[in-house]
């Protein structure tokens, strides 16, 4: 029985890791975005790391991928486990941190493919905390497999592999992604007879998960998990559940109350408030309202903060979405953005212009900063003013173009992907 409890343990674990990493790096920079929430002050205040988030997130998702390799080979199973026992205590506490403290309301665990609430990844981890304890009980038991063990173990997880991808995800790649890799791992495992061979497997590993984990850095993610991907319809993402006629989530929030005669201090809900008749004593004081606390799930728009205004503070968001034809470039941060195709891009949006598309630049700038910018690279389009988090959500690089068509996502494109004219389909 224990055995069979090992195996299973092997096969989730590896699998889970191989998921969850390749996920994460798909869209790296949205993770390292993930990972500043964590460090700033109010949550674990290292602020110190912050500078570092792209490159954390990178050696955390390749990590994360060698592991689920490992563990399925039962290689250098010491460390392995060890590592493995390490990662799930640390991010156990930091999704009970989270949860119980309300401070990041999703671990990006699984990036824009698979949202938990704060709780449910906390529980997805206890889960997890579970299997990973077995294989560290069983760590001298585990040995490095036998050839056939290998096809074997690599069997079943390519199954859970794509029994996640395909039921959950609806995401064909991790599949490709592990048949690839075991691919390789088999072949090298069979081919490599030397005392190193393990270190040079997971080379090979580390080299496959890095590498993809590069290329949607400097390009974009290949699949798109966001409300603003394309095809999808930004004024879809933003009706209201009473809009669409569904079962609208119900909030509440939690008082923390002080009376100014004994300094007696409580917490309550509202609606404990409210009940109570505490509100009628002039001594009790609310002296701080927690965030809003979800009482009752319901419909949440995916897209909630596409507000943009231009120069003069002006709300223009309803004519950028009722366009025709539009085209943005996008800046999150005008000083971060990479100038080196700016040339570049001003010659591929003066072909648009002289079409009579609108051309916008979106920035969460300061008006000095674009006005300084624009002035030079000899910008001629307008700047137009959003929230930096909804900028960065829109597309992963800085700056990037996106095409919309009455408010639908036609085209994005990566600063080291500009496209031909004709590929913008105008």
């Amino acid at each position: 029985m224990i055995k069979v409890l090992e195996f299973i343990s092997r096969v989730l674990v590896g699998s889970l890791f191989i998921v969850s990493g390749l996920i994460k790096a798909n869209d790296p920079l949205g993770f390292s975005y993930k990972l500043e929430e964590y460090f700033a002050a109010d949550v674990l205040n290292l602020p110190f790391f912050e500078p570092w988030a792209l490159q954390l997130a990178i050696i955390i998702c390749v990590i994360e991928i060698v592991l689920g390799v490992a563990v399925l080979l039962g290689s250098k199973i010491k460390l392995v486990s060890w590592s493995l026992l390490l990662m799930i205590i640390f991010f156990t506490f930091l999704t009970f941190y989270s949860a119980y403290f309300n401070k990041v309301t999703d671990c990006g665990c699984f990036g824009d493919a698979l949202k938990f609430t704060p709780w449910q990844s906390f529980t997805k981890d206890v889960i997890l905390f579970f299997f990973i304890a077995i294989i560290f009980i069983r760590q001298k038991h585990i040995t490095p497999n036998i050839q056939r063990e290998d096809l074997f173990y690599f069997g079943f997880s390519l199954f859970f592999v794509a029994l996640f991808s395909v039921m959950v995800i609806s995401w064909n790649f991790p599949i490709i992604f592990a048949i690839i890799t075991f691919g390789v791992v088999y072949v090298l495992k069979n081919l490599v007879k030397l005392p190193a061979s393990d270190w040079i497997i997971a080379g090979a590993a580390t080299v496959l998960s890095f590498g993809y984990s590069w290329y949607c850095v400097e390009h974009l993610p290949v699949r798109d998990f966001r409300p603003y991907a394309e095809g999808k319809s930004i004024v879809d993402g933003m009706k209201s559940c009473e809009e669409l006629g569904l079962p609208c989530p119900k909030f509440g929030y939690n008082y923390s109350l002080k009376n100014n005669s004994t300094g007696e201090e409580k917490v309550m809900s509202d609606k404990e408030y409210l009940s109570s008749g505490i509100w009628e004593d002039s001594n009790w004081e609310i002296v701080e309202t927690s965030e809003p606390i979800t009482i009752e799930a319901g419909y949440e728009p995916p897209v909630h903060d596409f507000n943009l205004s231009d120069v003069d503070g002006f709300e223009v968001t309803e004519d950028i979405l009722t366009a025709e034809k539009i085209v943005l470039v996008i800046s999150y941060d005008i000083d971060k953005t990479d100038e080196g195709s700016q040339a570049d891009l001003n010659a591929l949006l003066e072909q648009v212009q002289a079409q009579n598309i609108p051309v916008y630049g979106l920035s969460a700038s300061n008006y000095e900063s674009t006005d300084a910018f624009k002035h030079k690279h000899q910008i001629m389009y307008p700047y137009l003013s959003g929230d930096a988090i909804m900028l960065k959500t829109v597309i992963r690089s800085n700056p990037g173009i996106v095409v919309l068509n009455k408010g639908t996502v036609t085209g994005k494109w990566h600063y080291n992907d500009l496209p031909a004219l004709a590929d913008l389909n105008l």
